[in-house]
């Protein structure tokens, strides 16, 4: 197995979970671990949120043992608070800190944070700068293609940050203005490869082993980041790893093995948040389980009523029935 060095962390060269806001949380990160992602990276947290000691806040960046290694990631537009909150940081001992200049959601721009960074390089620099110095733990950054496509300025910013200290460079191969439409440009990941001498770290439109080693071979990247492709599917990890191994890929899993592991996920979500939060945060999950499912769009429909564990166990016995039936039939 290969490995990349971030900073001094030692990371397999398989696949790595991406940052994903209110998704890829403790119960979402544990899962992508158990089935063998290389490195996890947590919900975005907010600087100020932390300076002012917000106790939801916080708790976005608590992380368990079997996590590791793993990041937590922040945002904010204000070095001061960059720093203060990094200083915060380190009491919850990610291995790894992780810069926002990414997102693309109108919450996060319209506070000059996420990827509005995009358009403010000096401020970013800063940004990058103030974190860096603030600690020893490596700081890495997530950016995107560009603002639009009037303005695509991955390259310049990933010199930025390897200027500023950052260890490491996430490039999300869309810009702020596509959010996830259309396709992700693997080029501008391979241009930023050539461009900068830390690690690099490519996303978007991975869903498959071969994807992912494509997406190696193309833009030369450390390592490879999923989201979205990992929605309802933690397995995929784990055929990722079995393809860099050399071994067989372990097959997609069997319909009753799939609502053995949405049971699994759904009771760690209720476990780590309460069945009120957990079960409401569980219906997007148990819909991504059921995608391509026979009758998947009328059991999917019935995720949005899901509030209770039992809920959960009428769903899964009402989905094996009707499949009994039609392997019966």
């Amino acid at each position: 197995m290969e490995y990349i060095n971030i900073g001094g962390v030692q990371i397999e060269k398989t696949a790595a979970l991406a940052p994903m806001a209110s998704v890829a949380d403790r119960a979402y990160r544990l899962m992508a671990k158990e089935y063998g992602a290389a490195y996890v990276v947590g919900e975005m947290a907010s600087c100020k949120g932390l300076c002012y000691s917000d106790r939801k806040t916080a708790e976005l960046l608590t992380s368990t043992e079997a996590e590791h290694p793993m990041a937590v990631q922040l945002f904010g537009a204000e070095p001061e608070f960059m720093a203060a909150a990094v200083k915060i940081t380190e009491k919850y001992k990610p291995d790894i800190i992780d810069i926002n200049a990414g997102c693309p959601m109108p919450k996060i721009v319209g506070g000059g944070a996420g990827s509005a960074l995009m358009k403010t390089p000096k401020l970013f620099g800063e940004l990058v700068k103030a974190a860096v110095s603030a600690t020893d733990i490596p700081v890495t950054v997530k950016i995107r293609k560009g603002w639009d496509e009037s303005s695509v300025n991955a390259v310049e910013m990933a010199k930025i940050a390897e200027e500023n200290g950052a260890a490491a460079v996430a490039v999300h191969g869309r810009t702020k203005a596509q959010l996830y439409s259309g396709t992700a440009d693997w080029d501008i990941i391979r241009d930023v490869k050539q461009a900068v001498g830390i690690p690099v770290i490519g996303n978007g439109d991975v869903s498959s082993p071969e994807l992912c080693k494509k997406m190696y071979e193309y833009t030369g990247c450390d390592l490879v980041m999923i989201g979205r492709g990992s929605y309802g599917r933690p397995w995929l990890f784990g055929q990722i790893k079995d393809y860099f191994e050399g071994k067989p890929v372990r097959p997609e899993p069997s319909f009753e093995e799939k609502l053995k592991i949405m049971r699994r996920h759904i009771e760690l979500l209720v476990d780590d948040k309460g069945e009120k939060v957990g079960m409401k945060e569980a219906r997007r999950h148990a819909s991504w389980y059921l995608k391509g499912m026979n009758g998947a769009a009328r059991f999917r429909n019935l995720c949005g009523t899901l509030n209770t564990l039992d809920d959960l166990e009428r769903l899964i016995e009402m989905i094996a029935e009707q499949q009994t039936g039609e392997n019966n039939g």
